[in-house]
């Protein structure tokens, strides 16, 4: 089925000039987060489910394919500030962060297909209690928490029922939460692709929760967020931890950090010296705002960037649209710059 709507949009977006691009980009994702929303808040309701789930996913991809930088930024924002609700978020990160990952890890298209779509509805069956857990500051009932433990099944269960007949996709959905064979220490290439996908569906699952806010607390940096994994997993999740630090960085776009000037800067676009971004100075040192960004490229020199902050120890309105162009302008400009250093015979 082809995309339609929105979708048509997000695949025309390379047919546009540079800020009509932009101006549609924040929306696109917003359109996309809600249709996803839709889905997995009402299944039953859907003519087509597995059609539409397509349909997103084909979404994601066109939106991810025209500038993975601006998707990051713009996911992990949407992520810290949506209003569809925390299950429909949560889905959307990782459903992109799964998509970003297979492409560093080599998956083959099929496993690419499954891993994204299972990481989509893999709580599908608790929705509404996602959604309700995530403004709650207390801990489960007892309850609510045989409900967290039936949901993989139930999951599965509900997309059976809505036509899913990908074995691969329901096997990962079902199992997205089992525990590690024990013993088990064999390379991801080498492992059953449900296994494998499982493996990495997990820990992009832990990352996405620990770095989007709840009522109960507030997120974890992007930087905290790897480390407390790497630091409560084996050797077997590390493979995956070190493909996704190595694909979106320990600082990805959207997210903030504290400069050694003292000021608070948001991360805009990787750079090709992993890690070391390009930023933009929001706050001073004082924690005023600056009326005009200031851009830093990390990469040749200070400012450096000293520590990785949680979305909720930073108050500012942020104009998106112009800072995702403004990214982009600034990231053709030093590549430009480069390329003529490098022509040069300059060192880079």
């Amino acid at each position: 089925m082809a995309p339609t709507g929105p979708a048509t949009r997000a695949s025309a977006l390379s047919a546009e000039t540079p800020d009509s691009e932009y101006e549609d980009l924040l929306g696109l994702w917003s359109d996309l987060e809600s249709a996803l929303s839709v889905l997995l808040a009402r299944p039953g309701s859907a003519l087509d489910f597995a059609a539409k789930m397509r349909q997103c996913d084909a979404w994601l991809q066109d939106l991810v394919a025209h500038d993975t930088d601006a998707a990051l930024y713009l996911m992990f924002q949407l992520a810290a500030t949506s209003s569809v609700g925390y299950s429909a978020s949560h889905a959307l990160v990782c459903g992109t962060l799964c998509h970003i990952l297979a492409h560093d890890l080599q998956l083959p298209a099929p496993e690419r297909d499954s891993l994204v779509r299972a990481a989509m509805t893999m709580n599908i069956g608790m929705t509404a209690l996602q959604d309700e857990l995530a403004n709650q500051r207390g801990r489960p009932t007892a309850e609510q928490q045989r409900s967290i433990d039936e949901h993989p099944r139930r999951s599965r269960a509900l997309l059976e029922q809505q036509g899913i007949r990908d074995p691969l996709w329901l096997d990962v959905v079902g199992h997205h939460h089992a525990p590690p064979p024990e013993g088990d220490t064999r390379p991801l290439a080498t492992l059953p692709a449900a296994r494998r996908l499982t493996r990495i569906l997990g820990t992009i699952d832990r990352y996405a929760a620990m770095i989007s806010p709840r009522q109960s607390r507030a997120g974890r940096s992007a930087t905290d967020s790897v480390r407390a994994i790497v630091g409560h997993e084996d050797e077997r999740r590390d493979e995956v931890t070190y493909a996704l630090v190595r694909s979106v960085g320990l600082c990805p776009p959207g997210t903030f950090v504290r400069l050694d000037n003292g000021e608070t800067a948001l991360v805009l676009r990787r750079s090709e010296k992993i890690n070391s971004p390009l930023v933009a100075s929001v706050l001073d040192r004082h924690g005023g705002h600056r009326r005009q960004p200031a851009l830093h490229q990390t990469a040749t020199g200070k400012p450096r960037i000293q520590s990785a902050l949680a979305r909720s120890a930073v108050q500012v309105e942020l104009d998106h649209r112009m800072l995702v162009r403004l990214g982009l302008y600034a990231a053709r400009q030093y590549r430009g710059m480069a390329g003529l250093a490098g022509a040069a015979g300059t060192p880079r």
